[in-house]
């Protein structure tokens, strides 16, 4: 008895043309377009988590060098005033002490800043 691919295949192009779905024109509706679109989808989706984070990383950088100069004080010689002072707050949460409590953040600078004198 011959056994086909039938089930499989189709099952197969059922779920990439869902994954098409909401594509413009014929990518979404022909086979052979629709796996390319798809493919090139799936590697743009990979390359965006990445860049998610040194996006983040590179927003937490500016809010607190915002808030660093609000305060007298440059990024770079913050930054290195916190690890001679042995302080190790990453810089998610260094962004989100100098939105939200800025006190806190002004403590940090004098830390710094007092470790620098030194």
């Amino acid at each position: 008895m011959r056994v086909t691919c039938a089930p499989s295949s189709r099952k197969r192009r059922k779920r990439v043309l869902e994954q098409a779905k909401g594509f413009y024109g014929a990518t979404s509706k022909r086979i052979r377009t629709a796996y390319d679109a798809v493919d090139k989808a799936l590697v743009h989706a990979y390359n965006g988590r990445k860049q998610k984070k040194r996006q983040y990383r590179r927003l937490w950088t500016v809010r607190i060098n915002a808030a660093c100069r609000q305060n007298g004080m440059n990024y770079s010689r913050f930054i290195d005033g916190l690890k001679k002072a042995g302080v190790e707050l990453n810089r998610k949460v260094l962004a989100d002490l100098a939105v939200r409590e800025p006190a806190a953040f002004k403590a940090l600078i004098d830390k710094a800043n007092e470790q620098l004198a030194k």
